[in-house]
């Protein structure tokens, strides 16, 4: 069977925000795709609802992966990437099912624009789930310093940021990509395992001349960081800094990584007294560890 749109997610204890987010999709009018769910849970908790949900609303076109171990969100996401792309899919969504939407025409816009435009990545105006502030509305890379920005995070949304264009990043959580990008960029960088993945993917695509749409009008809510445990977990902080370092020595040339390198070892010498003894551990690692990662 051949579909138009392959929609790749992956869960990893995702039990909790499943139901908001199969909601969503049940209420697409547009339904020519097919849904690749990898599981990357340790336990099949996950898996289960996920299986209660496809009954409930009704799902055909959906494939439901458990992973024998947790391969990392990269390794999941090319996964769903390549079942997509060999069952002839133009067009990949890639989306995390911490989302959720209630346009019933979103996806179908969508697509219409990316058709209408020849968009080859195109991303929505990002909202955080709680407070209902903006989480995204596309970004930019600081190269000198290795991180990334999201324009307009943390700001009410007065409209400030409703004019559709082109931006210099944005995070795959909600990503349209077509499949051309995968057939000259190639897909994610496995090492990464999580974090920073996409940023790799959206620096390789920019390279190769790819830019990313950013449409306002496209409009969905993030449950930012539901299956990491947060931006000060002892896992966010590990994958953080040494994913952080790798993408420096990756993609970097050599003045960026000598300031970047700089701006990170000065900073992480003023935060070091804010990390307890575990955090302070996972950072040792993740900073060991990226130094010994090789491009």
């Amino acid at each position: 069977m051949t579909v138009n749109t392959g929609l790749v997610t992956v869960l990893f204890n995702s039990e909790s925000v499943l139901p908001g987010f199969f909601e969503s999709l049940s209420k697409q009018k547009m339904q020519d795709y097919w849904l690749f769910i990898i599981d990357n849970s340790l336990d099949d908790r996950s898996y289960v609802k996920a299986q209660e949900l496809i009954e409930q609303y009704g799902f055909k076109n959906v494939t439901l992966i458990h992973n024998a171990s947790n391969v990392g969100v990269a390794a999941a996401n090319n996964q769903g990437i390549n079942l997509s792309l060999e069952m002839g899919c133009e067009y990949v969504l890639l989306l995390n099912n911490d989302i959720e939407f209630n346009n019933p025409g979103l996806l179908g816009g969508m697509l219409a624009l990316a058709d209408a435009r020849q968009e080859r990545m195109i991303v929505p105006k990002i909202y955080f789930f709680d407070s209902g502030k903006i989480w995204c509305a596309g970004g930019v890379f600081n190269r000198w310093i290795g991180t990334t920005n999201h324009t307009g995070e943390g700001e009410k949304d007065a409209g400030q940021y409703d004019k559709d264009g082109y931006t210099e990043y944005a995070p795959t959580c909600f990503m349209l990509i077509h499949r051309s990008v995968f057939d000259t960029v190639g897909i994610m960088d496995e090492k990464y395992f999580v974090y920073h993945d996409d940023t790799d993917f959206v620096w390789r695509a920019g390279l190769a001349g790819y830019k990313v749409y950013y449409w306002a009008a496209g409009q969905v809510w993030h449950k930012v960081s539901s299956s990491t445990g947060g931006g000060t977990s002892p896992f966010s902080i590990y994958y953080g800094h040494r994913n952080r370092i790798y993408f420096i020595k990756k993609n970097f040339s050599p003045i960026h990584k000598i300031v970047a390198f700089t701006y990170f070892y000065l900073t992480r010498l003023l935060k070091w007294r804010l990390f307890t003894k575990k955090l302070f551990s996972s950072f040792y690692r993740g900073t060991r560890d990226g130094l010994k990662m090789k491009p």
